[in-house]
């Protein structure tokens, strides 16, 4: 027998021989030790089935008691009860429990980048154009893809094989992290720039297929959707009973939405990986709900 086994088996047998002396040990004795490992900054969890066992399981960031053959004090001590007395449960509980978790701030990535976004255009539109770029009805679309097609597209997320390979998450910890904080930064900025560009350099690169409402006679372009100059005098308002609502603001609108839409992919990810199309076909609710936000827009526009 090679010497490296010969030293594994040791280990083994004296890691099995400490565990038959826990296992043996003292109530007082497995409430210390929860007690140690969570002043030491660990996140303990614990199982039992005995009276015994009710101290540390109440002591335990998470206690997990037997459905079967527990007692009832170690029932009402415990945070979680397993119902078939099955430890493949108490994994399966863990994987659900941070998918969960994930699939939360999941969404909040999506909503406070959506929120932030959206406050920036009516405010600095309302300060510089006297007007906001989204009109009232359009904001009410908005805030149903925030608050409900997004909550039902991202918490049908199912758990992934990965979780589990990772340390738990330290009880301090902020459900928004800084990887978060840095997605929301960043996309916030990036579409707040799309749609400012659109806003104000719009008139000069949309196609507009009605002549009349080009900008200018010898031009292409969509008519500015602004109802005034900057100067106050009328602008868009001196047309708008004659052609109606300019299609430029629908094309703010629009770029605006569409670009929700693509970052409730991107939401799916929120630890930086790099391929944010990563199991989202064995996700059918998500599709249905990209599907049906999609062809919604199309019939609104």
């Amino acid at each position: 027998m090679a010497k490296e086994n010969v030293k594994d088996i040791e280990e083994f047998k004296k890691i099995v021989r400490n565990l038959r002396v826990l296992a043996r040990s003292r109530p007082e004795d497995k409430y210390l030790l929860v007690t140690g490992l969570k002043e030491q900054g660990n996140v303990v969890a614990v199982t039992g089935d005995g009276t015994n066992d009710a101290p540390a399981l109440k002591k335990a960031d998470v206690g997990f008691a037997m459905g079967l053959t527990g007692t009832d004090v170690a029932k009402h001590a415990c945070d979680i009860i397993v119902m078939d007395d099955n430890f493949a449960s108490i994994v399966k509980a863990v994987v659900w429990g941070r998918s969960i978790y994930d699939n939360i701030r999941k969404f909040l990535v999506f909503q406070l980048t959506i929120n932030i976004v959206a406050i920036a255009t009516a405010f600095i539109g309302s300060c510089i154009l006297k007007e906001s770029p989204l009109a009232a009805i359009q904001l009410l679309w908005i805030n149903l893809i925030m608050d409900s097609f997004a909550s039902l597209a991202l918490a049908t997320e199912p758990p992934q094989a990965d979780l589990l390979s990772r340390a738990p998450s330290p009880r301090d910890e902020y459900i928004v992290s800084r990887k978060m904080l840095k997605n929301i930064f960043l996309m916030s900025l990036y579409q707040i720039f799309i749609v400012y560009s659109v806003v104000f350099a719009g008139p000069y690169f949309f196609p507009e297929p009605d002549a009349a409402l080009r900008f200018g006679s010898s031009t292409r372009f969509v008519f500015p959707g602004f109802q005034k100059h900057w100067d106050g005098s009328p602008l868009y308002s001196q047309y708008e009973d004659r052609f109606g609502p300019s299609r430029h603001f629908t094309n703010v609108f629009n770029v605006f939405t569409l670009m929700q839409l693509f970052n409730l992919v991107n939401a799916r990810k929120i630890n930086d990986e790099l391929n944010v199309f990563s199991g989202i076909l064995k996700n059918w609710m998500f599709l249905a709900v990209f599907a049906f936000i999609a062809v919604g827009h199309v019939i609104i526009i």
